[in-house]
């Protein structure tokens, strides 16, 4: 009987290498941007979110710790094998090591040194031109939130913002953003910023920058903001209470427009007499509400029937909260007697 045909043929050579040639191809467009472009788009985005001065402390520490293992090499060299051959690799991998973590870590310390040793100009010419370069010295961030609510033009007037206010290009993004929005309470306030900025470019004396900065990798306008403040070192302008939770929690240094209007209301003690006029009424019984000339809530005891006139009125408590300061108070003695 004759042998079965069998129904697969064997592969030759040239198949055989064909086969894995193409197997290999694959895997190797495959893995290519896992071994090549990944890693370095992964160290420039790093790279990216460390500040000018850590950089140079991690520079300054690396040829510091090469300078120390080139001189320590000699010596190990001429111990007997096979310590002579490993020592000095591992002696330039642990002295470039100490130094890139000593000098980022004492990088404060160093930038002082460096700035007593070459001070940034005379004294004279800071003299002279007054406290221009001191103010351009400092840089503050401006979130959308504080450009939006539009205080940012009075309080940078006053001059109690010494620096130069500094809006990047993706915060002008979104304020553009907002006042195309198809909402028209959206499209107002993106319109108000808009207006608030250009009365704050005009300003002489307030220095504004919008600089077209970024920060790769990261999508969201606040996580921006607080990576562009840590690399820069500088404050962040804002009355976003969110943003100014997590730029706290990551070190950042913030300054809400709202704990600074808080900060600069009247300070009332209990005793104290005030004349309120009332002009609606509380959410309890008999209560009234006024309002001082910095907007603090009065909560008047039995001030409900005097709705709409001018009363006087003793503090009886002020209580902080988070949206501000309210102080309960009640009617003076002989005035509530009268209205009796």
């Amino acid at each position: 009987m004759a042998a079965p045909v069998s129904g697969m043929q064997a592969l030759n050579t040239e198949q055989y290498t064909f086969t894995f040639g193409l197997v290999g191809a694959l895997a190797g467009l495959v893995l290519t941007p896992y071994l090549t472009t990944r890693p370095i788009r992964d160290v420039k985005s790093l790279l990216g979110r460390l500040s000018p001065q850590q950089l140079f402390a991690g520079l300054a520490g690396l040829v510091c710790g090469l300078l120390i293992a080139a001189l320590s090499s000699f010596p190990l060299s001429m111990l007997p094998k096979p310590l002579g051959e490993v020592l000095p690799f591992i002696g330039v991998l642990v002295f470039s090591y100490l130094g890139i973590s000593v000098f980022v870590m004492r990088q404060n310390d160093l930038y002082s040194v460096l700035h007593g040793v070459f001070p940034r100009g005379n004294s004279e010419h800071t003299s002279d031109t007054g406290g221009s370069g001191w103010a351009e010295s400092r840089t503050i961030l401006l979130d959308t939130s504080v450009i939006i609510d539009g205080r940012i033009a009075d309080i940078a007037r006053t001059g109690f913002l010494p620096g130069s206010l500094l809006i990047p290009r993706f915060v002008l993004n979104e304020l553009q953003y907002i006042a195309d929005s198809a909402d028209s309470m959206r499209r107002q306030r993106g319109r108000r910023g808009m207006e608030v900025l250009s009365q704050l470019q005009k300003e002489p004396t307030i220095p504004v920058r919008i600089s077209d900065i970024d920060v790769e990798g990261i999508r969201e306008v606040d996580d921006k903001l607080i990576t562009l403040a840590r690399q820069l070192r500088c404050p962040i302008l804002t009355n976003d209470y969110n943003l100014n939770r997590v730029a706290e929690l990551q070190g950042v240094t913030i300054l809400n427009v709202n704990e600074l209007a808080n900060a600069v209301k009247s300070v009332l003690l209990p005793g104290e007499i005030l004349n309120i006029r009332v002009i609606q009424e509380g959410k309890e019984a008999g209560q009234g509400v006024g309002y001082m000339d910095d907007g603090t809530m009065v909560v008047i005891e039995n001030g409900q029937r005097c709705l709409n006139q001018q009363l006087n009125v003793i503090v009886t408590k002020v209580l902080q909260t988070a949206a501000g300061r309210m102080i309960f108070a009640r009617p003076e003695d002989r005035l509530y007697s009268s209205q009796e």
